[in-house]
Order: structure tokens, then C-alpha cells, then sequence
């Protein structure tokens, strides 16, 4: 469970967040809104690339804001973002293996890991492949590979499926939408792609202007007028 209590942000005079709240229960939750709207920010909240001006983040009874960014990467918060973060000079099976570091104690155990997850994502005949020859898509794919390692239990995920076709958008759901099997953690996903949202999101947070304007199951939040009005352009009636 993943309680966001009354999170608030202010850059200067701009409040960014105002008293944002909401409980995700489900094993893939989805955040979405205008540009603008404060996703990025509550997720940098999160990682801590971004103070809190009030609020708590309590993920299984540990609030992630009391913890320095890079103990919260040891309690097992994984993130990408909207440009992956795989390097050019490094395989993807050493992209990969450096996030095990404090999964795993014995070398076998983590490369073996390391395989699995190469091997789950699609990239088994690429993993001696070095970042800078891969395609957009096989770096998103080895970008999800590497928030799957080393013992996750919270991934983030900020527009995973910018610039993908169609296809692509569908197989990247399905891997997320395996995270949880394979890792236990819970995820976030923030996407302007409604209909992927819809399809891998159990439930879903609506922020406009940094406020809360919705949240509840998916399907439910996508029919409210409030949200067809300030996120999908439609008048509310």
C-alpha cells in the first residue's frame, strides 16, 4: 500500500502541489493530468529529487520522505524517466547487473537474476549488446529490466510509452503489468496514453494544477465529467 498524504509543493510563490492525497492499493496505479498538472513533481516527491513542504509518502509503514534519495533506493524504489537512463558504453546485461548490487549477496545469484529479467523483457539475444546500438524500444525494454532488479517494492514509471507505436505501447503494458508477479512491488505509472492507462491501471489519481481533482478504480475516473473536462478537453456538464 502506497498512502500520498496531504503532499505539498511550492517553487517560490507557485504552489505545485496542494494537499495531495490518496491510498494505491492495487499492484499498477496510474497518475495523469494536463501538462503542468503536478505528475512529475508528486514522483520526484517520491524519489526525493524534490522537497515536500508538508505531507508524507508511506509506503509499507516506512515514510519514503523521512529517507535520503539514496537510502530510498536501498529500501527498493526503482524509477525511470521520460528519456531512459541506459548507458551507451555498457551491455545491456551490464546495464542491468549494476542495479543488483544490493539485491543479491553472492555474484551467480545476481547474474542469474540478471538473465531472467534480460530474458522476461525480450532482450536474451541482446543482452551483449552495448546501449548505444539499441533501438528506442530496446531501451525502454532494458530500462524496465533495470527497475525489475535488485529486489524492487515501489516502480515508477514517468510516460514509459512516449514516442512507442502502437504495438510497442502494448507490449510494454504487459510487461508492467507483470511486475508485480515477478518482484511483489507496486508501480505508478504516469502516461499521457489513455488507452494505456486504461488497460494496465487498476486505479487511478487525476491531478489539475497540482490539486486532486479524481481518484478511484480506472474506469471510473476516466468517465467523470471533471476529468473529460480538464484532461481530455471536453466540456463538463
Amino acid at each position: 500500500m502506497i498512502e500520498v498524504d496531504k503532499v505539498s509543493v511550492r517553487f517560490g510563490g507557485v504552489v505545485a502541489l496542494a494537499e495531495v492525497s490518496a491510498v494505491f492499493t492495487q499492484p499498477v496505479s496510474g497518475i495523469i493530468g494536463p501538462n503542468g498538472a503536478g505528475k512529475t513533481t508528486l514522483m520526484n516527491v517520491f524519489s526525493g529529487f524534490v522537497s515536500a513542504a508538508a505531507g508524507r509518502v508511506v509506503c509499507d509503514g516506512e515514510d519514503l520522505l523521512r529517507l535520503s534519495p539514496h537510502r530510498r533506493a536501498h529500501w527498493g524504489l526503482r524509477r525511470s524517466f521520460q528519456k531512459e537512463e541506459i548507458a551507451n558504453d555498457l551491455t545491456v546485461f551490464d546495464n542491468v547487473l549494476v542495479q543488483t548490487d544490493r539485491g543479491f549477496t553472492g555474484a551467480s545469484a545476481r547474474r542469474a537474476e540478471v538473465a531472467r529479467l534480460i530474458e522476461l523483457v525480450g532482450l536474451a539475444d541482446r543482452a551483449d549488446t552495448f546501449g548505444r546500438d539499441l533501438s528506442g524500444f530496446e531501451r525502454r525494454l532494458a530500462d524496465v529490466a533495470k527497475c525489475m532488479a535488485g529486489n524492487p517494492r515501489l516502480v515508477m514509471f514517468d510516460e514509459p510509452a512516449g514516442g512507442l507505436s502502437i504495438d510497442e505501447t502494448h507490449t510494454l503494458g504487459t510487461l508492467i503489468k507483470r511486475i508485480h508477479a515477478e518482484t511483489g512491488a507496486q508501480t505508478l505509472v504516469i502516461d499521457h496514453d489513455v488507452e494505456l492507462i486504461s488497460e494496465i491501471c487498476d486505479e487511478t489519481l487525476v491531478l489539475d494544477f497540482g490539486r486532486r481533482i479524481a481518484f478511484g478504480p480506472t474506469a471510473e475516473v476516466l468517465a467523470d465529467p471533471a476529468v473529460k473536462a480538464a484532461y481530455l478537453g471536453t466540456e463538463e456538464v
